[in-house]
């Protein structure tokens, strides 16, 4: 698309199947890293990957050519065939099927960053489910409190 120019930032979360505490420590930065190498293989910025044994933040710049959908189906469900090719003790991992999409402005990107960074940290008081509650009220967004999560 030669000259359209876009800055699509969309904070993605989404969890392990029944929120299971699957994402071992050792699977983390590889999960990660091939989380970020999908993305980029597809044409979508990786800004930050992160989360913590239940479940993933990314933040995405997600081009013209691809909603964040696809972006979501492309990263789901290559790191889903990736993590049973590569921990083969994990043979019933699953994602969840839904996920969260949320925009961000620019001036919100190192905030976001340094949220996704500190997942650890963060959820060391707080659980993903209050935390996902949470964000849906930031962005005012309805919804069934016992469905909120898939």
């Amino acid at each position: 698309m030669p000259h359209t120019y876009s800055a699509c930032l969309v904070h993605c979360v989404f969890s392990t199947k029944e929120r299971r505490n699957i994402i071992t420590p050792e699977m983390r930065g590889r999960l990660f890293a091939y989380m970020a190498g999908v993305a980029r293989g597809n044409g979508i910025g990786a800004v930050a990957v992160g989360g913590t044994r239940n479940h993933v933040h990314l933040l995405l710049d997600v081009p013209p050519t691809v909603n964040a959908s696809k972006a979501m189906q492309l990263i789901k469900g290559r790191s889903s065939r990736w993590i049973h090719e590569t921990f083969p003790s994990q043979a019933g991992f699953e994602w969840q099927e839904a996920y969260g999409a949320f925009s961000i402005g620019t001036s919100q990107v190192a905030r976001t960053v340094d949220y996704i960074e500190r997942q650890e940290e963060h959820h060391a008081s707080r659980p993903f489910e209050d935390e996902f509650l949470a964000i849906l009220r930031k962005h005012k967004i309805d919804h069934d409190p016992q469905h909120a999560w898939g």
